[in-house]
């Protein structure tokens, strides 16, 4: 598990467009890091009550910060900006498109602290900005293995080298579902309950298809067959014939294993030769989707073979079609 560490530099190149950042101070600070996944305004702080101040966050100054700061004279308005710049804050943002004053930008300069400005509402761009931040600092892990979508069902394709992988991934967007990634398979927490999976920027769209090369899956099978992101509800492991020692018949047994300490179904398929792997992955995703709606196959018939030993119990609830 990693856990990301933030810079100033990275957020302004990643969200600073949707967020509307512009920098009006030279491009310095960048490196400065950004230590908690929110947003401050620091009205308390510039006041002179300081024993709370979440100098680690972003700061973002609006309507009432910088009217505040206009109602002082200027000597007490610099004294103020020197406090302010005296804690280690990561940047300051201005939003509404406020402009800061001269001594602002100089106080800001000396600390060296970059200074942007946003036309959004000030509530609107904390909030944009808290989420995008959540994001970045969401624990993250790098799964071996390709992932396929099949019908919303999220599932990561792994085993070892050279036992099927890229022939069952192929086979599944032929019949129409969509690749999420090839070979590394990112993922990063979400709410602390799931788990959202994407490929890395630089190999999206292209996995590699052992005997042909590097094939580009959106060029060939269209746009339709690749995804974006998706969250993991499946873990389908690929293992030969002979290494398999207990083959499980029933299914009245979920596996898990965990991925960023969520609990993800995890299925083992057995591989040899005249297999329809694909098939087999496929109705693994189906079985798994009706698990979620609360139906076991398994448990069903389980409970009317118990019926059929035990006439005198009460009928199973027949699953509705």
């Amino acid at each position: 598990m990693e856990r990301q560490q933030v810079t100033v530099g990275q957020f302004y190149k990643e969200h600073g467009k949707s967020l509307e950042m512009r920098l009006i101070t030279d491009e310095v600070g960048f490196d400065r890091v950004i230590r908690e996944p929110t947003v401050n305004r620091p009205g308390l702080a510039l006041s002179g009550f300081t024993r709370y101040f979440a100098y680690k966050r972003m700061q973002v100054m609006g309507h009432a910060e910088v009217f505040y700061l206009r109602s002082l004279r200027s000597e007490e308005r610099v004294a103020r900006y020197a406090y302010l710049f005296a804690y280690k804050i990561p940047c300051v943002v201005f939003s509404r498109s406020l402009k800061p004053d001269k001594e602002f930008l100089a106080a800001a300069a000396e600390a060296g602290v970059p200074v942007f400005q946003s036309p959004m509402v000030t509530m609107k761009f904390i909030n944009k900005a808290t989420l995008e931040l959540e994001m970045m600092f969401a624990p993250r892990v790098s799964e071996h293995g390709c992932m396929v979508d099949i019908l919303g069902v999220g599932v990561i394709i792994k085993g070892e080298s050279g036992i099927g992988k890229s022939e069952a991934v192929l086979a599944l967007i032929e019949r129409g579902y969509s690749l999420v990634a090839d070979d590394v398979v990112r993922g990063v927490l979400v709410d602390g309950r799931e788990v959202l999976c994407t490929s890395s920027e630089l190999t999206r769209d292209h996995m590699e298809v052992r005997g042909i090369g590097i094939i580009n899956v959106a060029q060939m099978f269209g746009v339709r067959a690749i995804r974006k992101e998706k969250t993991l509800d499946l873990i389908v492991t690929l293992k030969a014939w002979n290494k398999v020692d207990d083959v499980d018949r029933l299914g009245m047994e979920q596996e898990f294993v965990k991925v960023l300490d969520v609990d993800i179904p995890h299925v083992v398929i057995p591989v040899r030769p005249g297999r329809d792997i694909a098939r087999l992955i496929e109705v693994a995703a189906f079985q798994t989707k009706l698990r979620k709606s609360g139906f076991n196959a398994a448990e069903n018939l389980n409970n009317r073979l118990l019926a059929q030993m035990n006439p005198a119990a009460p009928a199973p609830i027949k699953a509705e079609d």
